[in-house]
C-alpha cells in the first residue's frame, strides 16, 4: 500500500478593509451555500488586520472551494 501525498491547496484572497493580499489554506475559509445569491458566500478572517471578510460565491468559486477541501455549510430555508 502506498501513501498518497497531496500538496496543500492555497487560495488567493484579499481584504477589503486593509487591502492586504495573501494566500489561505482550506481550513481558513468557510463556504455557505444558501437558496439564493445573497445567501451563498465564503468568509475568512484577514490574517493581516483581523477583519471578518464575507464575499459572494458564484458557481465557479463554489466549485474551486469545494474541490480544494473548504468546509461547506448548506443553509436551509425556514419557510
Amino acid at each position: 500500500m502506498t501513501a498518497m501525498t497531496t500538496a496543500a491547496v492555497l487560495f488567493r484572497a484579499a481584504c477589503p478593509d486593509c487591502r492586504g493580499c495573501f494566500e489561505l489554506g482550506a481550513g481558513a475559509l468557510r463556504l455557505a451555500i444558501g437558496a439564493s445569491r445573497r445567501t451563498t458566500f465564503y468568509s475568512f478572517t484577514c490574517p493581516d488586520c483581523g477583519s471578518a471578510v464575507r464575499k459572494p460565491a458564484g458557481e465557479r468559486i463554489i466549485e474551486l472551494l469545494t474541490g480544494g477541501g473548504v468546509s461547506t455549510l448548506r443553509l436551509h430555508s425556514t419557510v
